[in-house]
């Protein structure tokens, strides 16, 4: 077993865009037909999916997408859980001052974050948090454990 590191920041408008946070469904959607603007919409919107979710590095919608993901937005991959937990641990630190939360920025919270997320990895469950900064963005960063994943022990990993 071991971990993939993941984090994403960008606009929130962007990470509101469910439809590219999910995987194409496997059934497309039948051919568009001629004046019918929905079912063209509808085609169009499949295809932008199918070519943007596992091309982009937007989270998914369930952790465990991630591993679908290109294997460039692999941030760090580890053997132990402890590894993972000090990445984690770095990711909340440099972007605690930028939490819209002050709540959020609060360093025990923040320590037994971390520590949960240590346990969490140990016995083979996902990480995946979500903060909104100053502005109007959004930070994403998790955690996916490899070989196999527990919720999706289907999906490939990215780095073996």
């Amino acid at each position: 077993m071991h971990h993939h590191g993941y984090a994403w920041v960008g606009e929130k408008k962007t990470f509101d865009n469910e439809a590219l946070r999910r995987p194409p469904h496997a059934d497309p959607p039948p051919p568009a037909l001629p004046g019918d603007a929905a079912s063209q919409r509808l085609v169009e919107r499949y295809r932008e999916v199918v070519a943007e979710f596992t091309a982009t590095d937007l989270p998914p919608i369930q952790t465990a997408h991630w591993l679908m993901k290109p294997r460039g937005v692999v941030k760090g991959t580890w053997e132990e859980p402890k590894g993972a937990g000090e990445w984690l641990g770095l990711q909340l630190a440099e972007a605690a001052p930028r939490f819209a939360s002050q709540a959020d920025r609060e360093a025990t919270r923040l320590a037994l974050l971390v520590e949960a997320a240590v346990e969490r990895l140990t016995w083979g469950g996902d990480v995946s948090w979500g903060h909104y900064l100053n502005g109007t963005l959004f930070r994403s960063v998790a955690v996916v454990t490899c070989s196999p994943n527990r919720s999706r022990p289907e999906l490939s990993c990215p780095h073996r």
